[in-house]
Order: structure tokens, then sequence, then C-alpha cells
């Protein structure tokens, strides 16, 4: 017998469903079509400065739950709807948890929360979901993890982010250049801001790599390149960069590399040092800048769930509180209104004024 070479750490090779057999099983119908076309739309011309209203990606660090997250959906629906003169609020769909060494990996992967990796399960879970909010009428984001993943559920996305771990991965840039929604690029862990801009400008380029398929065979993906790459403000390298000085300097960098100056701002992550009850004052920074004159900043993003906090996965899923994230902490719903309704009379005064420029 021949030594063997190949495949010597793998256990298994289960059968994964194409995404032609998923999307067959959870079709994309009218309405939830009709939904992610006017989210994409409405979050280009924001980008474009065709509408002069800031968008929100908010809703929980990650999915865990469908039926707390559609409870999420409706709450969110009906102050979308409240504050649509201002605001367009984006629901945040998040299936896939980028690790740095272990832990839950997202709903896709692990939907039973028990190691199982029931990937099939989980893919179908995620589409149906997606779906159901896409129909209450709701634009969805989440994050581009997986290379193969969008090509099961990206025709329900509105918006993507490629994380600060992937934002300097030329994988993720490279599917980035194929996505068909506009894509915000985290700036790195360390807070670099050159990793971002060089993510934008790649995206922005045709590609060519391997992928697969709807049928799931693989093939050689051509790209056009995506023209509605633009940055995200997350903090890093133990400091926030919400702040004046930081959103002057991307402003600048942006304009030295001839970059549309393009802005989200999240409230999250090193930006408010990865505490939730943080959201609040930099959001209110960040509506302050806005009332001040700044034309760059065009979103922002919130992690924010019904229950404020988190909680680990316990042994027994029945003792999982209902509405709190199990990976970072969220703000709750009250807070999350709150956060909405106040930037939205920030804006109510000062939008109509501004006249709002690339």
């Amino acid at each position: 017998m021949p030594t063997q070479t190949e495949n010597l750490n793998v256990l298994a090779f289960d059968h994964m469903p194409s995404p032609d057999e998923v999307k067959a099983r959870v079709p994309l119908t009218d309405r939830a079509a009709a939904a992610v076309v006017a989210g994409r739309k409405a979050v280009m011309d924001i980008l474009d400065r065709k509408d002069a209203r800031v968008f929100v990606v908010v809703g929980p660090c990650s999915i865990h739950d469908p039926v707390a997250g559609l409870d999420y959906a409706r709450r969110l629906k009906a102050l979308a709807d409240e504050v649509s003169d201002v605001l367009l609020l984006v629901m945040r769909v998040y299936f896939e948890k980028p690790r740095t060494s272990t832990g839950w990996k997202g709903f896709i992967n692990d939907p039973f929360m028990d190691d199982s990796f029931r990937i099939d399960v989980g893919m179908e879970r995620a589409r149906k979901f997606l779906l159901d909010v896409c129909e209450l009428g709701l634009p969805t984001a989440t994050e581009a993890l997986d290379p193969i993943a969008p090509q099961y559920y990206g025709d329900l996305i509105a918006w993507t982010a490629i994380g600060a771990r992937t934002s300097e991965s030329q994988t993720h840039r490279e599917m980035a250049s194929g996505l068909s929604t506009p894509v915000g690029f985290k700036n790195a862990t360390d807070g670099d801001l050159e990793v971002a801009i060089n993510a934008i400008l790649s995206a922005g380029s045709p590609h060519s790599f391997l992928g697969i398929n709807s049928q799931g065979q693989s093939a050689v993906t051509r790209t056009r390149g995506n023209r509605y790459g633009h940055v995200v403000l997350r903090g890093g390298g133990g400091r926030p960069n919400y702040d004046t000085v930081s959103v002057s300097l991307a402003e600048q960098a942006l304009a030295k590399a001839r970059l549309a100056k393009n802005i989200v701002v999240d409230c999250s992550h090193a930006n408010s040092w990865k505490k939730p009850e943080y959201q609040p004052l930099v959001m209110k920074d960040v509506m302050h800048q806005i009332r001040e004159g700044n034309q760059s900043i065009v979103g922002l993003m919130i992690e924010s769930n019904l229950e404020a906090g988190n909680q680990p996965i316990p042994a027994d899923l029945s003792q999982l509180k209902y509405g709190c994230s199990v990976t970072d902490a969220c703000v709750d719903w009250a807070t999350t209104e709150d956060m909405i309704r106040k930037s939205a009379a920030v804006l109510r005064e000062v939008l109509p004024k501004q006249e709002r420029r690339a």
C-alpha cells in the first residue's frame, strides 16, 4: 500500500447541501426580496450622499435563539418606522463568530449549541431566520466570515461587515469584491486604519479566485469589484477611535487614498472598552460631531438585545435567559430605544440644515 499523504487529520467529510438545495427549501419571497433591494439601495444612497439619513446597524452580538431574535426584529421594525425620516435601521444578524482561540462559533456552525456542529441544519435555519426578518420589511446586516457562506444566504443581506481580524485577509477582500451589498471594513484589532483602507482599495478591484457556484461545485469566481466599501472605526490598541481627532485622521487617510470620506462608527468593542453601558456615550458623542458639522460619519453600529449583558452557555440549555447574549454583552431594549430616539431628535434638527457631500 502506498503511504497516505493527505487528510491525515481529517476525521470525516459529511454531506453539505448545495446553495441551490438550501434555497429551494427556503425560497426567497417577493416581499423579502423587496426589503433587501430597498435596504441596499438606501445604504448605497447614503454612501453616495443621495440620502441625508444616517444608517444604524443594530441588534444582538449573535443570534442563538431565533424566537427571541424575531421578537427583537418586530420591535426594531416598529422603531425603524418611527425614525425613518432621519435614520435607516438595519438589523444586525450575525451567525458566525470569529474566535481568538476557542468558543461557540455561532448559529450556523453549531445551531444546537452542543458541539455537534450540524452546519447543514444551521445554514438552513439561518436562512429561514433571515427570510422571516426580511419579510417584516426590515433590512439585515451580517459579518462575512466563511467565504462559502454568502452563496447560501447572501441574497437576504443588505449590508456586510468584514471584521477586524479578517480585513487584512486576501480571501475576505476577494470575497468582498463580489458581494452584492455595501461592505464595511473594520480597522485592525491594534487600531491600525491602513488595513481597512487597503481592504477597500482591494475589494474595489476585480478579482478571480477559487470558490463554489450555486450547485456547490468548485468554480473560478470572477468579480467586477465592489465600489461601496467603507471604513468602520471600532477602536483598538487599547484606545477608542470615535473621537473628533480620530475621525479627522480617518478622513485625511481616506482622502489621501482618494476614497470617499464614508465612516461608520462602531459603538461597541474597543470604542466602549467592551462595556455595553458606554455605548450610549459613544453614540451621543458621534451625534454631537454631526451636530457640529461633521459630514463624513454616515453610520453607526450598536450591540443590543432584549436583555442587558451576556450569559455563559449552560449545560442545560433550558436555563438560558431569554433574549440575553451568549457572546459579547449588549445594551437592553429600553436603552436601545432611548439611544435611537435621542439620536433621531438630534438629526431632525441638523440634517435639513446641512449640505452633505462626498
